[in-house]
């Protein structure tokens, strides 16, 4: 594929993992992408890379689909090919809901509705675990019909304090407003969880919450994998990471701040037979943590894209749009590619790494891999410098010392 204006990357969303696959775009082909959302941040402005098309009713799930098949028209005059890319959940369900739609215009390299509406509720994708044998905390399903007998339920629980609380259904918990709002809950009394589930429900949020026990064990005992599944459902890359910090901000919590390679061919085969079984296509991210207890890995959740923190994938050398490229542009089949190349990636300045990482053997391999520069932020970019928006990502950057000092607190 000499020309490489012969496609054009049509990523919704305009926030730091828009960003990351532009640059990746920009990487692998040295084109520029064209960034849709509803409102502009500074992740994606003043940026050489990527132009940026805002559109203010976009995310009306009425007009989506006519707004996106507008675009396409008008592109569809320069390029012969489109490929959607989502930087969001809320962008992703908006293109799977209209896949049929979209598909004569894009190439959509998402799942159908059914399968996602399974996964996309941890319920759904509990029991799918629980059919292909992936292991996942012990976990018990909380819905507004047991707010009537909310002691008997609490009374019933199988798992001791501290446990985790959070919502099934992500996407219209993220809508929800209420004091003390997190993303999930560490709940360390029965005082605390009755607390919570009322104010949740006091809200606009009327779908099912997760309890699970709690898995002990800090940040580090974490592992990310980002996948690339092509349009037969045969996984081309799976990178996996392991998280040495966690974002502490209590609205952004599970998002991570630093991640080191890692390689466990026992967890790609597990996940590579999960997603082939599934009929899985496009890209697929998955949290999980070690149990001490049980010696097994334990997964949290699916997101049906690329992770906020998987540059961490390109910048192993893995190019994540590239890969994408292959399987639904180009066509091309081949062996899957495990990641396993030494890197770091950082979405915190090198300083907090150092004071917040206790593990002094992780700590180690992080310091050589940044003396090494096998190092890579998502937002730093060479070949897109902007003084305006280099000093705006370098503040970013830099909040999270202070954010670091007033929220950190160190896990068990």
């Amino acid at each position: 594929m000499s020309n490489t204006t012969h496609f054009l990357p049509v990523i919704l969303g305009t926030d730091s993992n828009a960003y990351g696959m532009a640059k990746a775009f920009h990487m692998a082909y040295g084109i520029k992408s064209l960034v849709v959302g509803q409102g502009k941040l500074f992740t994606t402005t003043r940026s050489k890379i990527l132009d940026v098309k805002i559109i203010d009713d976009f995310v009306n799930p009425e007009l989506f689909a006519m707004r996106l098949i507008e675009l396409a028209k008008e592109k569809k005059k320069t390029y012969e090919k489109l490929i959607l890319i989502a930087s969001s959940d809320g962008y992703v369900e908006l293109i799977v809901n209209n896949k049929a739609l979209l598909s004569e215009y894009y190439i959509v390299p998402f799942i159908d509705s059914p399968l996602m509406q399974t996964l996309n509720s941890k319920e759904g994708f509990y029991r799918t675990c629980e059919q292909y044998g992936l292991s996942y905390p012990l976990t018990r399903i909380l819905g507004p019909e047991n707010l009537e007998n909310l002691d008997g339920y609490i009374d019933g629980l199988p798992f001791e304090y501290p446990l985790v609380l959070k919502p099934s259904d992500s996407m219209r918990y993220f809508e929800a407003k209420f004091e003390g709002k997190q993303k999930a809950f560490i709940i360390d009394s029965r005082h605390q969880l009755m607390s919570v589930i009322k104010s949740i429900y006091a809200s606009s949020y009327n779908g099912a919450m997760i309890l699970q026990e709690y898995i002990s064990g800090d940040d580090t005992s974490m592992r990310v994998l980002n996948c690339v599944s092509g349009p037969d459902g045969k996984v081309a890359l799976m990178v996996l990471g392991q998280p040495l910090l966690e974002d502490c901000t209590p609205s952004l919590i599970g998002n991570y701040t630093a991640i080191i390679d890692a390689y466990d061919p026992s967890i790609f085969e597990e996940y590579k037979t999960f997603l082939e079984s599934i009929g899985y296509i496009g890209f697929s991210n998955f949290d999980m943590k070690y149990d001490s207890k049980t010696g097994k890995f334990k997964v949290f959740e699916i997101n049906l894209r690329q992770g906020r923190s998987s540059f961490f994938v390109t910048g192993s050398g893995y190019n994540q749009a590239k890969a994408l490229v292959d399987a639904f542009i180009i066509e091309k089949n081949g062996e899957v590619v495990f990641g396993h190349q030494p890197h770091l990636w950082l979405g915190i300045p090198p300083k907090v790494l150092k004071t917040y990482l206790s593990d002094a053997t992780l700590k180690s391999r992080a310091e050589t891999l940044i003396k090494a520069g096998k190092v890579s932020y998502t937002l730093y970019y060479d070949k897109d410098f902007d003084i305006i928006r280099h000093l705006k990502v370098y503040r970013y950057y830099k909040s999270y010392e202070d954010k670091y000092k007033k929220y950190f607190i160190k896990k068990n």
